[in-house]
């Protein structure tokens, strides 16, 4: 019993072990696609032209690896890979198609990282094509950041939502956005990329007090943006000089003019600023030439206003060029030059009256200071008429903007409500699962004990069977050894003795000198020798135990010639008789018979033979049985190990034996068996 609980549990550690490695190997191979995956993806340059199709070649790659091995993470990235590739390479609808691909994969495995990233590459995109849009992504990803405890992800998207709400007059709104997203900062190491955010939200809060006229509050928050933009390693002239610009526009805007003169004339004294960023040169050169304008220093004017408005049409930049022009009108009407003035005024409402509301409604207040009476009275009244409506958008925009974040936010209860319901119905289904899977290991278990005692009931069974046929065998032939004895003996002591003495009277009678009566007494007497010898050869085999043993042979007799005859099979036997069974245990007889039978009820069930051939050997104090049989045959290399093969393997490691099948189509089939006597 405990043997074969053994020998299952060792079965089930080899299956474990086999299932251990099968998984190991699995694991290591699934490690290496994820490792050439994220290799595709380094090897990507997005910004070189010359790189673009192996740029692109790398990351499709990437998808159909992810794909191919069915790696949701991976697929997401690869997506999101390829929407920022063609998006930076100015493709929208494939940079929209991989990235709403990458948004759903990443609802469905519920991924929150990729999700916040999703949404945030979305929102960058809508930030100037639909502000609706872009807050709405925009909200999802501060939401999923803040879940993440993501600070500084979080900061980088309240940014976007400040400006958003800036560029819609939502001082207030973007204000405390602000705050917020600087309070996150605060809260991380100050790195580069922490210092150049924070310079931005500084920037941003900057110019909302200039709209709002707090101007010292203003130039408060240019001058912390400009110091820690100055902090920041590598090439940040760009940087350095806006900041400049705009903190300039603030001393213009609060009458501070020679501090605006001087951030100006620092800009401008890089010579390159003209070739490198002419549209950027044209803006600060006009600034300086309404800053001359305001401090009634006209000696350079017209030409700086006429100078930079020529720079921004050789670009084609219209919408600096609004500004320039209002400037010119302003300081033409300042000069008594009316024609002059309400050429620049008109082609600045010109230009701005497609797309630029707020350039519109500048120029509309310039037109209704430079005409006269009538024209003037009507340019105001569409000013107001403008500036209301612009008003009741800003306010509708900032309900919207309410109605988003509550809209968000109910939906985020939904999630919540709904992974809440996911969770229990996941716990429920693992216990149910869990509860499954015991109950089958305990039926199943049990079955398999119940099996197992009843092989060991039917294994003592067998033994005790077996050991009162040797009972039974041994009564059998201790009678048979005293009979042979008996009859040894009566030869011995009787007919031997008596022939002896009639030899000596005969060879007593020996002396008649006559020539034919010694002839004939002769010819007696070499008779009686004769059967002298005869007799006690026989009585000398009679006492010889020479069947000794032979009482399991004798059991193997009846049972080849009772399976033979059952299975309508001719066989032919050959045993070796210097094999000592008396040696061999109890239990290796029963395996060898049990074999031996198994063996032939296979050659019956499968082989569709009529003959089989079984010798006994003994080589080196080993037991050799050999069954053969002149069958079908069959590929001993595909063949499926059965319930009685099985059950030979068991039997033959139970005493220590060895057990080769070899097999040839059409040929028949050879079973060795090996078993030690000791």
């Amino acid at each position: 019993m405990i043997n074969n609980i053994s020998i299952v549990l060792k079965h089930k550690f080899f299956i474990l072990l086999l299932l251990f490695s099968s998984v190991c190997f699995s694991q290591e191979k699934t490690n290496i696609v994820i490792d050439s995956i994220n290799l595709y993806l380094s090897n990507v340059n997005k910004k070189a032209d010359n790189d673009f199709e192996s740029s692109l070649v790398n990351l499709l790659r990437a998808k159909e690896l992810s794909e191919e091995y069915n790696i949701d993470s991976l697929i997401i990235k690869s997506n999101i890979a390829l929407s920022s590739f063609y998006l930076d390479n100015g493709n929208d609808k494939l940079f929209l198609s991989y990235g709403h691909s990458g948004l759903k994969l990443a609802n469905k495995i519920n991924d929150s990282t990729l999700l916040a990233l999703i949404n945030k590459n979305l929102g960058y995109y809508y930030y100037d094509k639909s502000i609706d849009s872009a807050y709405y992504y925009n909200n999802n990803a501060e939401k999923l950041y803040r879940g993440l405890k993501d600070n500084y992800n979080r900061a980088v998207v309240l940014l976007d939502i400040a400006l958003l709400q800036k560029n819609d007059k939502d001082y207030t709104g973007s204000e405390l956005t602000s705050i917020n997203g600087l309070t996150l900062l605060d809260k991380l190491y100050e790195s580069e990329n922490v210092k150049r955010y924070k310079s931005y939200f500084y920037n941003n809060l900057a110019i909302l007090f200039k709209e709002l006229s707090q101007f010292d509050e203003s130039i408060d928050y240019n001058l912390k943006a400009l110091n820690l933009l100055s902090q920041l390693q590598g090439e940040n002239n760009a940087l350095i000089d806006g900041q400049k610009n705009n903190l300039a526009n603030v001393y213009n805007s609060s009458e501070q003019y020679t501090l605006a003169n001087d951030y100006y004339l620092q800009i401008l004294e890089n010579k390159n600023l003209i070739n490198e960023r002419p549209g950027f040169y044209a803006l600060v050169l006009d600034n300086y030439a309404y800053n001359l304008f305001l401090s009634n220093k006209n000696s350079q004017l017209p030409n700086l206003f006429l100078k930079a408005l020529k720079i921004c049409e050789s670009i084609g930049d219209d919408y600096k060029s609004i500004v320039i022009n209002q400037h010119l009108a302003e300081y033409y009407n300042h000069i008594k030059q009316k024609d002059s003035a309400k050429y620049y005024a008109y082609r600045a409402k010109e230009i701005a009256e497609p797309n630029f509301t707020d350039d519109l409604l500048e120029s509309l207040l310039v037109l209704s200071k430079i005409e006269d009476d009538s024209i003037a009275v009507k340019y105001y009244d569409a000013y107001i008429k403008l500036n209301d409506s612009i008003i009741k958008n800003e306010r509708s925009i900032r309900n919207k903007f309410t109605r988003i974040q509550y809209e968000t936010a109910k939906i985020e209860e939904e999630n919540i409500q709904i992974a809440r319901e996911r969770l229990w119905l996941l716990i429920i289904s693992i216990v149910l699962i869990i509860a499954s899977f015991l109950i089958y290991v305990i039926i199943n278990q049990r079955n398999k004990n119940k099996e197992l005692q009843f092989v060991q009931k039917q294994q003592e069974a067998n033994e005790e069977i077996y050991n009162l046929m040797l009972s039974q065998n041994e009564s059998i032939e201790e009678a048979r050894t005293l009979e042979k004895q008996r009859i040894s003996q009566e030869l011995h002591d009787g007919v031997l003795g008596r022939l002896f003495g009639t030899r000596l009277s005969l060879d007593s009678l020996n002396m008649n000198p006559s020539p034919e009566a010694i002839k004939t007494r002769g010819q007696y007497i070499d008779e009686l020798k004769t059967i002298e010898q005869d007799i006690r050869k026989v009585s000398h085999e009679l006492n010889t135990d020479f069947v000794s043993g032979s009482g399991f042979i004798d059991i193997i007799k009846t049972l080849i010639e009772t399976q033979t005859n059952a299975y309508k099979l001719e066989y032919k036997i050959d045993y070796a008789e210097t094999i000592n069974w008396d040696n061999v245990s109890n239990k290796k007889k029963i395996h060898i018979y049990r074999l031996l039978q198994e063996s032939l009820h296979n050659i019956y069930k499968h082989a569709n033979a009529t003959y089989v051939k079984i010798s006994f050997k003994l080589k080196n104090n080993v037991i050799c049985l050999i069954i053969e049989d002149n069958g079908s045959g069959f590929d001993a290399n595909k063949a499926k190990s059965g319930i009685g093969l099985k059950n030979m393997n068991a039997r033959i490691k139970e005493i220590n034996g060895k057990i080769e099948i070899t097999s040839e189509k059409q040929k028949g089939t050879q079973v060795s068996i090996e078993v030690p006597i000791l």
